[in-house]
């Protein structure tokens, strides 16, 4: 097992043992006792599924404090490209994304500390994302950025012409003149 760091503080990579044998594989998706051990803090109040299908792009996502939440993410079907943007005022990577491919076979997981942005892409026929959260789903502080915000120039692995967007999220505002309460605390 391994915890790989992004480059953006806090951000982590969680690469587990999988264990093959001739029956299928076993592998330990979560265990608060080695998050804790590689210095990652995640109470988990709630998990959260999403299905969604090829071309799909959900983001970029937030709560404000005080119901920030800390994520978990992971993929148990198909394939995703998961976006971190870092948007915690006073972060030396403020304005930063990281993307990763989550996917069934490759087992990797990324943990999101609070103060990020959060959305992905479909990059297979269908996708089901599984995350697990520190704070409660809370409607009145939802917050987030436009997925196509030039400034961030995120390569979401989609051609446009294939891009399925809600209405809600063509919405949402450029970082620049997004609302956010987020502080970058160093450790």
């Amino acid at each position: 097992m391994s915890f790989i760091e992004t480059g953006i503080p806090g951000l982590i990579v969680y690469e587990p043992d999988v264990f093959p044998d001739s029956r299928g594989y076993f592998y330990e998706a979560f265990s608060q006792k080695r998050l804790s051990q590689a210095g990652i803090s995640l109470d988990i109040v709630q998990e959260n599924q999403s299905f969604s299908t090829y071309g799909v792009i959900r983001g970029l996502h937030f709560q404000l404090e005080p119901h920030c939440q800390a994520k978990l993410v992971r993929v148990i079907q198909g394939r995703i490209l998961d976006v971190a943007v870092d948007i915690r005022k006073g972060s030396p990577t403020y304005g930063k994304s990281f993307s990763i491919e989550l996917s069934l076979e490759n087992k990797r997981q990324l943990f999101i500390p609070k103060g990020f942005a959060h959305g992905f892409s479909v990059l297979s026929e269908t996708g089901i994302l599984l995350y697990k959260c520190n704070k409660f789903y809370n409607k009145e502080s939802e917050g987030g950025i436009l997925y196509n915000d030039p400034s961030l120039n995120i390569d979401w692995g989609i051609p446009e012409s294939d891009v399925v967007i809600s209405d809600k999220d063509k919405e949402l505002p450029l970082l620049s003149v997004c609302e956010h309460n987020f502080v970058y605390e160093a450790s």
